[in-house]
């Protein structure tokens, strides 16, 4: 049996202002593509199919769209709510969608979420896991004391009956402990959300949603797909792709990473403002790219972004590398500024940010503009 598990796919994102539909709507005829050439049964989307709990339109036609050509194709399809979604939307319609062979778990019933396939080895079941919260499970058990994401999961996989016989694949939107993460994930403070990859241990193969990188967690078969496009410049180096997991007798599955094209790469480029528009600089790399682009001059170049956006439309974010942002120290007793003054103060941040002292007549002008706020303020 061959399942391709994708995940994240944040449709209706936008990235530093730039819309993403376009870009997914590209990706996800290309992994339309891949289900259909691979010959797979099942999709098993892990989580975050939109960005947003409430989705743009054009969004949910996108999502529909790429549902209705796998049914129509013959390809389950086995889905969950991520932490980006509303459970409750996603669920309509969701009866219907069961006929059309669409099998969507966006909001957790304790021991349901269970589908059950057919191949010559024998049955394999799909556990299907939505997002969950501490928060959920008290609701269903109070007395339970569940406080922790890892309790939570724990009692969550307790409610089903599994069955050591057959191969068992489980679909979840979580945070395992040992996963990298990047920027354009929603991060919980000191990682109160992750869980321990031994709860899967009874598991043939776990497909995971969350984080945007792809990579395995302990063994082969613990897997992130990862975002099938970059969110954010921290993933600059990546290389997305789906993975085709293919089970066969029980305790044989393998997997391969199927690599995807975007329509438009993100990367960043860097250099002085004179060597990133000279024409022998950006002949041959593809300009409609989406970049970052770190300009290494010591003054900052008037009107840089528009003057850039003329070679390379897509620019996304400008920043500087030179002697003053390179400047990265402490600001001296900053574990205790209410002991300086306002002036003192404005000293060290005036370094801090230009890598060298305030000047005389800077500090003049200063102390004067306090006066003159202070004086209206009294």
């Amino acid at each position: 049996m061959k399942l391709l598990h994708v995940s994240d796919l944040h449709i209706g994102k936008r990235v530093n202002g730039f819309s993403m539909l376009e870009d997914q709507s590209h990706i996800l005829q290309e992994i339309q593509t891949l289900a259909v050439e691979k010959k797979v049964d099942g999709v098993l989307l892990a989580g975050d199919l939109y960005d947003k709990p409430i989705p743009p339109a054009e969004a949910v036609t996108l999502l529909d769209g790429f549902l209705t050509h796998l049914s129509e194709q013959g390809i389950a399809v086995f889905a969950i709510s991520g932490n980006h979604d509303s459970p409750e939307r996603l669920s309509f319609g969701g009866r219907l969608l069961e006929k059309e062979g669409i099998h969507l778990a966006s909001l957790y019933h304790p021991g349901e979420g269970v589908l059950e396939l057919q191949d010559a080895w024998g049955k394999v079941r799909i556990y299907l896991l939505p997002y969950l919260k501490p928060a959920v499970i008290r609701h269903l058990d109070p007395e339970g004391m569940v406080t922790e994401y890892n309790e939570a999961v724990s009692w969550a996989l307790a409610q089903w009956d599994l069955d050591p016989k057959c191969r068992n694949v489980l679909v979840a939107h979580q945070f395992v402990v040992g996963g990298v993460t990047c920027e354009s994930e929603e991060r919980s403070v000191g990682g109160l959300d992750q869980v321990d990859a031994q709860l899967f241990r009874d598991f043939d193969y776990v497909a995971l949603g969350h984080l945007h990188g792809p990579q395995k967690i302990g063994r082969e078969t613990v897997r992130y797909a990862g975002s099938p496009l970059k969110y954010s410049f921290s993933e600059v180096s990546h290389h997305k792709s789906v993975v085709l997991v293919t089970l066969e007798e029980k305790g044989k599955v393998s997997v391969e990473l199927l690599p995807l094209h975007p329509l438009r790469d993100l990367r960043q480029i860097r250099g002085t403002y004179e060597a990133v528009t000279m024409r022998s600089f950006y002949e041959g790399t593809c300009v409609e790219d989406y970049l970052h682009v770190i300009l290494t001059d010591e003054e900052d170049v008037p009107e840089a972004v528009g003057k850039l956006r003329a070679v390379y439309p897509n620019l996304m974010q400008l920043s500087y590398d030179n002697l003053r942002t390179r400047g990265d120290q402490e600001i001296l007793g900053a574990e205790r500024p209410e002991e300086k003054t306002p002036l003192e103060l404005f000293r060290d941040f005036y370094q801090l940010q230009n890598n060298q002292p305030m000047g005389e007549e800077q500090e003049k002008f200063l102390v004067e503009l306090m006066e003159t706020i202070w004086e209206g303020e009294a």
